[in-house]
């Protein structure tokens, strides 16, 4: 049986922190360790037909990478590798940090640009998520009420992020499953 991969981009560290709540919550018998995004080629997420993908958010939606200030490479560096790569057949959940209180207005909203890169590519994404809870006036990241994904608060609402991961895990962990054989 295939294991899940975890990759993810980070410039505080946050990102990287929960990529490794992940992985303790889903064990190593089902998953593999996180790996940077900074550190990976577009073989290494191929390999995979289940996929957790994590980002912070950067900017006014801007996928974290040089240009928005972060330190190292990231998704932005990352992401122009994936121009014509075939992701069908491959389900893909997504988990985003973002501080709904100084960013009310554009909280979490660089999920979407992973959504959309990874949904143009062919990829089955999978893991919405409720708005509930949340206090912020605007995402990019909200269809149809939900947020394409995993959406958490490490400055406000750390206290909830445990309890948010085992109940989004509890909904992804199945539909990820299946794509291992």
């Amino acid at each position: 049986m295939g294991k899940i991969g975890i990759f993810f981009g980070t410039d505080t560290g946050s990102t990287r922190l929960v990529a490794k709540k992940i992985y303790s919550m889903l064990g190593a018998e089902i998953a593999d360790k996180p790996k940077n995004i900074n550190r990976t080629r577009v073989e290494d997420l191929l390999q995979y037909d289940a996929l957790i993908l994590g980002t912070p958010s950067y900017g006014v939606g801007d996928l974290p990478g040089l240009a928005v200030g972060c330190e190292e490479a990231n998704w932005a560096e990352f992401v122009p590798y994936l121009d014509g790569v075939d992701f069908s057949g491959k389900r893909i959940a997504l988990f985003g940090l973002g501080y709904q209180e100084r960013y009310a207005s554009r909280f979490a909203s660089s999920l979407i640009k992973l959504y959309r890169v990874f949904y143009g590519c062919g990829a089955d994404i999978v893991g919405r998520w409720s708005t509930e809870g949340y206090q912020f006036e605007f995402s990019d990241a909200v269809i149809d009420g939900q947020f394409v994904g995993l959406v958490l608060d490490q400055r406000g609402q750390a206290f909830l992020t445990d309890e948010r991961l085992q109940v989004w895990l509890g909904q992804v962990k199945p539909l990820l499953l299946p794509e291992l054989g």
